[in-house]
């Protein structure tokens, strides 16, 4: 137990250094299991080959790529736009509507994208023009936004949710219907805090033009594509048709026919969209190398045994446990990205929750929503720091205030979701 405690405060101090993640849970895990085998490096050295050969021969993370694949094509077709249109024709016309808009648009756009920090920045770029051109505060813009944003590893496809199925074995094409419920959740709080914000402030954001519903039709007909493509995605996963890897690969070619049939996609944007795809699928499998390297450290360790027999010997609630870890990973989410997160911590408290008889779909959802709000939690947030580099005009304070009311939304819905798991297990338990 205290060799991985100390390996895990070395970890943070690597990372404090500014060496990148991957490498820092790469070098202790290498260096904890030589250590461990009395500094014979030879078992280290087999333990970092074995994990760079089975993650680049893993069938089943054929899926990332895929839909990193997916979503760059798509984007590529201009729908960030087309998506915050058509949104903004339905509920612009209303009190905070143009950040309702943009809130329903992050969803709409993390069903194809499934990174919080790319649905951040994209948004901001597109979302917070038209709000600052009709007068809205940069509080209420900025707050949208940035947790509107965290919806991109909430709805599915979810690059989290993957990586999350395959350290703990979890049936993924599960946990992406797990997904579903809980994201309309956070679509609906998330809406009632805009409402929130102008019921204080009606000035904070003024009502749009309003549109006929012509004007409707004409703007839904820019995203059926996009939705026939999630449609037909998500719905044979869940109907059983095909697997999630398979899912991604239909996903992924029907990208690629949507963005030539809007005419969207030339030869240099398609060589754009692999290259943008490898660049960060390589990152993405990097990182995973690197925690599956420290992970088999942490494994060789007693500390995951020894943290379960510790919190069961203290007799407390198994609620008041999970409340514990949540509160963790909020606070892991003020220093770093969504992945590493995952990545870290799951091989220490997965094992725990498991013992405690909690279902491992409930909690990769939980997981992923703690992670959501700790990407927004002031001071260093992951989609405050892509705020703060894409609006450098807008003071940083302000946009800390704007996230507030956000993040007490997204308190309450972790609240809902640990009091109701059936949110989340509903449509699991339906799937063939």
């Amino acid at each position: 137990m205290t060799i991985a405690v100390v390996a895990l405060l070395l970890m943070m101090l690597l990372a404090l250094v500014r060496i990148p993640i991957a490498f820092s849970m790469g070098i202790v895990g290498f260096l904890g299991v030589a250590y461990l085998r009395d500094w014979n490096f030879a078992p280290a050295i087999a333990m970092a080959q074995t994990k760079l050969y089975e993650t680049g021969r893993n069938y089943t993370l054929s899926v990332i790529p895929l839909f990193i694949l997916m979503g760059n094509l798509v984007t590529r077709a201009g729908m960030s736009q087309e998506l915050f249109r058509a949104a903004n024709a339905f509920v612009g016309h209303l009190r905070g509507g143009l950040a309702m808009a943009t809130v329903v648009a992050c969803a709409g756009f993390g069903a194809i994208c499934g990174s919080s920090v790319a649905t951040a920045a994209t948004m901001a770029k597109v979302a917070y023009p038209a709000m600052r051109k009709i007068g809205y505060n940069d509080e209420l813009s900025t707050g949208a936004i940035a947790a509107g944003g965290t919806l991109g590893i909430l709805i599915p496809p979810s690059t989290i949710m993957v990586i999350y199925g395959i350290m703990t074995e979890t049936n993924i094409g599960k946990l992406f219907a797990a997904g579903v419920l809980p994201g309309i959740l956070a679509v609906l709080l998330l809406c009632l805090a805009v409402q929130f914000i102008c019921w204080r402030d009606p000035a904070a954001g003024p009502r749009g033009e309003k549109t006929n519903w012509l004007e409707r039709w004409q703007a839904f007909k820019g995203v059926w594509g996009v939705v026939l493509l999630f449609a037909i995605v998500m719905g044979g996963i869940y109907g059983g048709v095909f697997t999630a890897m398979e899912g991604a690969g239909i996903g992924a070619f029907g990208a690629l026919i949507f963005a030539l049939g809007r005419r969207a996609l030339t030869w240099p944007t398609f060589f754009q969209s692999l290259v943008e795809s490898a660049r960060t699928t390589a990152m993405l499998f990097t990182i995973l190398i690197g925690a599956l390297m420290f992970a088999e450290f942490i494994n060789y360790t007693s500390m995951p045994q020894d943290l379960k027999t510790w919190v069961l010997s203290l007799g407390l609630s198994p609620l008041w446990v999970i409340a514990a870890i949540c509160a963790i990973y909020v606070l892991l989410g003020t220093a770093m990205e969504e992945l590493s997160m995952i990545l870290l911590t799951v091989p220490i408290f997965f094992p725990l929750v498991t013992a405690l008889g909690f279902d491992p779909i409930w909690f990769g959802i939980l997981i992923v929503v703690v992670v959501e709000i700790g990407l927004i939690s002031p001071p260093v947030g992951m989609n405050l720091f892509v705020l703060n580099s894409l609006l450098p005009h807008v003071p940083t304070e302000r946009i800390f205030r704007g996230v507030l009311p956000f993040m007490v939304a997204d308190v309450v819905r972790l609240c809902v979701l640990i009091a109701f798991p059936i949110i989340s297990l509903y449509l699991p338990s339906l799937m063939k």
